[in-house]
């Protein structure tokens, strides 16, 4: 477990400096280069990823069950990281309605993913590996908002064909995953 946790810690520190240490992050890429900085940031946030992936892997066999999700919160589960892959594609799409409407689609993303996985699982490891995330994404979507609000950032909506485009992407990536990568990758097939 504390691989999994000194991973979260790695991970989502290096993508919440703008949330928490703004100033210092703005300083630091100034004085070595924006370049370096991004390449340095990029590698310690691949650490990270790396130990969240083999510590989860670790705590998922050395783990207790906290609670037993009922059979019906897989389907639920399912339906809202549908929602997440859709949201996902959104905020690589430029000029959906999605992103005009949220903001920031790929950080509801990440909350809608994480709260799926808090419902249809009840052990240790994945309130640690879900539950952080949920808590890293609900305050760097405020914290995104707020900046937003502060700048006047307005996203522009082009036309229902980017929706369209992000909608049928989301869509495909989700069976794809959900059908063959989910199993190979995680060891646990989320279609039965």
């Amino acid at each position: 477990m504390l691989l999994l946790i000194l991973g979260l810690v790695i991970f989502l520190g290096t993508h919440s400096l703008r949330v928490f240490a703004d100033g210092w992050r703005t300083r630091q890429r100034e004085r070595i280069g924006a370049m370096r900085w991004k390449g340095l940031l990029s590698l310690a946030s691949l650490a990270g990823f790396v130990m969240v992936c083999w510590g989860f892997g670790l705590a998922r066999a050395n783990t207790f069950a906290v609670w037993s999700p009922p059979i019906w919160t897989r389907h639920l589960a399912a339906l809202l990281v549908l929602f997440a892959f859709i949201l996902l594609a959104a905020s690589s799409v430029p000029g959906t309605r999605i992103k005009a409407a949220i903001g920031h689609p790929m950080t509801v993303a990440v909350k809608v993913w994480a709260l799926a996985h808090l419902l249809a699982n009840g052990t240790l490891a994945d309130i640690v590996l879900f539950g952080s995330f949920l808590v890293w994404s609900i305050v760097t979507f405020a914290s995104a908002r707020r900046r937003d609000r502060a700048a006047g950032t307005v996203y522009p909506a082009i036309g229902i064909s980017r929706d369209l485009a992000a909608v049928a992407v989301g869509v495909v990536s989700w069976v794809i995953f959900a059908r063959f990568l989910h199993l190979w990758l995680i060891g646990v097939s989320p279609m039965g």
